[in-house]
């Protein structure tokens, strides 16, 4: 697979289980990590006080979270996340991940997000702002 967008996630202490690996619970951190620097980078163009998770305006809530291991992680430092958005829906879009410590997959995700207005509480269509920057930055 291939991604335009990547990002690094430090590896912390506390990740590690009893095995010296990065406990599996720790993945859907990595990808949330990534896919909030996606939001800010692509939709919010570097403003990430636009994602904050206080007061109005559009929010995402993930609706389902698929996760698939290939190898442990061992004391890295950091990975690096792929992330990519491979097309959108009217109110919904997936995001595909790719987990690695250094030049080894060790992991591969995806998570559907549904976009959510936050003072109705309620699904919402995609914003138009942010169909136009993802469309355009993943070339759909």
């Amino acid at each position: 697979m291939t991604f335009e967008f990547t990002t690094t996630v430090d590896v912390r202490y506390d990740d590690l289980d009893t095995y010296g690996h990065v406990n599996n619970v720790r993945y859907g951190t990595y990808l949330e990590e990534a896919r909030i620097d996606y939001l800010a980078e692509v939709v919010a163009r570097g403003d990430r006080s636009y994602l904050s998770a206080e007061g109005e305006g559009t929010g995402i809530v993930i609706a389902n979270l698929e996760l698939d291991y290939e190898r442990p992680v061992r004391s890295a430092e950091a990975v690096t996340v792929g992330v990519r958005v491979p097309h959108l829906g009217t109110k919904s879009f997936p995001f595909e991940y790719e987990v690695r410590d250094g030049d080894a997959v060790a992991a591969t995700g995806e998570t559907t997000v549904v976009t959510y207005d936050r003072e109705a509480e309620a699904p919402q269509e995609i914003p138009e702002d942010w169909r136009e920057a993802i469309t355009q930055f993943e070339g759909l």
